[in-house]
């Protein structure tokens, strides 16, 4: 071998290689910005997670009788919220006072010669049989009821007064992060306290410093060994999952766009009698397909390997959680599928597409890192959040924390972002001009040139909807500090008015077609009164008897109907809570999103515009009443060309739920009363025959005109 020709190959492709800035950028530029970006912002989000949660006080429920100076104690101390027998019962209060349940025994298995009991580093070792305290103690932690339980144990003060050992008990879930916290902050008071009285007794016996004991404290961790399990494999499963399934559609998404523009076959495919949204649509599927496959063999052999590896028995993880785990390979691979695709169609080549997903690849999988952080959780803020949500759901699945309404939320958003990344790649592959390797502007590529009249796409809808619903989200949790009556005016302004008009604005769309502003018939309008009238009843009274609501739910409607801790004046109920949104959600939904599905057609556009309307609710008990009543509200705009009247349907049905809540003198009229909170069935009926009567009168009102 000739060295000298060795080395002068070399330098000729290091010449080639440095000269592509594009190779250069993913050496160099990329590694150099990406990751101080990525980590920076990580350990912004955990120094503001810890923040929030030290800054946060702690719920304690103390079970038993604590002397009057213990009591004073935990109630200066800094960030604990004492809560006397909260989450309790009966059964605990019996098994407390009679002694049928006992503190944790330490498992000697080291000894203090002096004392006979194990030394302070194995107090955490404790056995606990199976008792009512115990039980109820972890049903309150897994419940969020509280966030620790102390047990002051009978006889404590009586022990303390004699100058003997009493003993207290900490219950917390090892599994929470606000229970660990809650945890350290009651061992950090109640030491604070045993040092106090062990300085009056030694001032009092005259005893040496350190020579008396005076509070026995035994903590006791709720979870299981199978959770706790659950929660470790929890902080590095759902990095995995999004990576591979990132992993998977990478090589996919770019053979099947820049490879064959490489190949010289995208050309001939275009020109084939078949349109791009078809085209698409199998390129989507083909790369959705092998992702999907791809992260499910990988998982399945992790999971193997794990399997084989671990003892028996090391992680009972129930079989559904497995299931819900996949499931949520659903929308990550769709979403990726959809993002990849559209990417990839920029590139001229392999190369290229390589180089434009790899980018993409790293701000998705990275992100998913954020599991192995132990005091980030998925919250209401995390929820929106895309890749990251469905990391931290897959997490609180593990660990047996997933909660039904945060569920939802992340699913919801998870979908709006994949029909947001299919839309994408829908525009991308109808602009011919990209697929064979020219340039576009971002503004005709997204469809934001501005126009000269006409009605929003569905894309346009769609998109203005996710933006409405995100920001208003976010910013209703910014202003929860300024009370109901600020979050509603601003959300209902701000994100949904606002963005529609200046939508409907900049880009030049016809405001009085998109809007469907004109008066209803005299027909139209008797029957929207009739509807708004007697639908709020028939659809809220069928759906409660059908999917009761959790009572911390209903707590929750009745402060928020009444504005506050306090009832406000009824007219300002109604121009809150009826006229504000009847104006600026019918704007949005039955105005700029209904105008803009039209051309799928009547129904299509009715169901998918009350779809979005039961989504923007962000309750999955909620989902039922508002989609339903989405349907109607998006029927009689249809039918009666106008929005006036879908405005006043909505106004008389929050109006009038309003005023019964606060005038039970009306609600008794109907049948509701605080015995019965849902109407009657003959109450539900008749409402539920007007309804019908009034929609069944605007069916036989003549079609829309193709001009509206």
């Amino acid at each position: 071998m000739r060295v000298a020709i060795v080395l002068s190959i070399l330098r000729k492709e290091l010449k080639e290689t440095l000269r592509d800035r594009r190779t250069l950028l993913m050496m160099i530029g990329l590694p150099v910005l990406v990751y101080p970006l990525l980590m920076v912002g990580l350990s912004r989000l955990q120094e503001s997670q810890t923040e929030a949660s030290e800054a946060r006080a702690s719920s304690i429920a103390i079970w038993g009788t604590a002397p009057a100076s213990l009591a004073a104690h935990l109630g200066e101390a800094r960030h604990l919220q004492t809560q006397p027998w909260a989450a309790s019962s009966d059964a605990v209060r019996a098994a407390i006072d009679n002694g049928s349940a006992q503190p944790a025994e330490p498992i000697v298995e080291a000894t203090d010669a002096r004392r006979g009991t194990p030394p302070p580093s194995l107090r955490d070792t404790l056995r606990e049989a199976d008792n009512p305290v115990l039980a109820a103690a972890r049903r309150a932690l897994t419940s969020r009821e509280v966030d620790a339980v102390l047990v002051i144990w009978p006889g404590f003060g009586t022990q303390l007064d004699a100058r003997g050992l009493a003993t207290v008990s900490i219950y917390f879930d090892s599994v929470r992060e606000d229970s660990r916290l809650a945890r350290e902050r009651a061992v950090a008071a109640l030491r604070t306290y045993r040092e106090a009285v062990l300085d009056a007794r030694e001032r009092v016996l005259q005893l040496p410093d350190g020579f008396t004991t005076a509070v026995d404290l035994r903590q006791r961790d709720v979870a299981e060994a199978s959770r706790r399990a659950a929660y470790a494999l929890g902080a590095l499963l759902p990095f995995l999952i999004v990576s591979l399934s990132l992993f998977g559609g990478f090589y996919a998404a770019v053979d099947l766009t820049a490879g064959e523009k490489e190949r010289g076959t995208m050309q001939t495919l275009l020109c084939a009698p078949v349109r791009s949204l078809e085209i698409v649509a199998g390129k989507f599927l083909a790369v959705w397909v092998v992702a999907t496959v791809a992260a499910v063999v990988n998982i399945g052999s992790l999971a193997a390997t794990m399997a084989r590896i671990l003892p028996a028995g090391a992680t009972a993880v129930p079989p559904s959680t497995f299931v819900l785990t996949a499931v949520m390979l659903l929308p990550i691979t769709l979403t990726v599928a959809a993002l990849f695709v559209a990417i990839a169609a920029f590139a001229k080549d392999f190369k290229d597409g390589q180089n434009f997903l790899t980018p993409v690849y790293m701000f998705l999988a990275l992100p998913a890192g954020i599991t192995m952080l132990p005091s980030v959780e998925l919250d209401a803020w995390t929820a929106f959040v895309p890749m990251i949500n469905i990391a931290l759901l897959v997490k609180s699945l593990l660990a047996g924390e997933a909660r039904g309404e945060l569920m939802f939320l992340v699913l919801a958003s998870s979908g709006l972002y994949a029909m947001l990344a299919l839309l994408l790649a829908a525009r991308v592959f109808d602009r011919e001009q990209v697929l064979l390797g020219g340039k576009e502007s971002a503004r005709a590529l997204l469809g934001l040139e501005r126009r000269h009249g006409g009605v929003p796409s569905p894309s346009i809808a769609i998109v203005v909807f996710a933006v409405a619903i995100v920001l208003g989200f976010y910013v209703s949790l910014s202003l929860q500090d300024r009370g109901i009556i600020t979050i509603l005016l601003a959300t209902q302004y701000g994100l949904f008015l606002l963005p529609t008009m200046a939508t409907l604005l900049l880009l030049g769309f016809n405001v009085r077609e998109t809007l469907r502003l004109r008066m209803p018939n005299v027909i139209g309008t008797v029957c929207a009164v009739a509807v708004g009238a007697t639908a709020w009843m028939a659809v809220s009274g069928l759906t409660v008897r059908l999917m009761p609501p959790p009572e911390s739910l209903t707590k929750a409607m009745e402060r928020f109907i009444q504005l506050g801790d306090t009832p406000q004046p009824l007219w300002v109920v109604w121009l809150v809570l009826a006229v504000t949104p009847a104006i600026c959600e019918e704007s949005l939904f039955r105005g700029f999103v209904l105008s803009g599905f039209r051309t799928l057609g009547r129904w299509p556009a009715i169901l998918g515009s009350a779809v979005l309307f039961g989504v923007a609710h962000a309750s999955i008990y909620r989902l039922l009443p508002t989609l339903l009543l989405g349907i109607i509200l998006a029927y009689v705009a249809w039918q009666t060309r106008s929005l006036v009247a879908s405005i006043i349907i909505h106004a008389l049905n929050n109006g009038i739920v309003a005023t019964l809540a606060q005038r039970p003198d009306l609600a008794r009229l109907v049948g509701i009363d605080q015995s019965s909170p849902t109407p009657s069935a003959a109450a539900i009926a008749i409402a539920g025959a007007v309804t019908l009567g009034a929609l069944f009168t605007l069916s036989r009102l003549p079609p829309p005109v193709d001009d509206l």
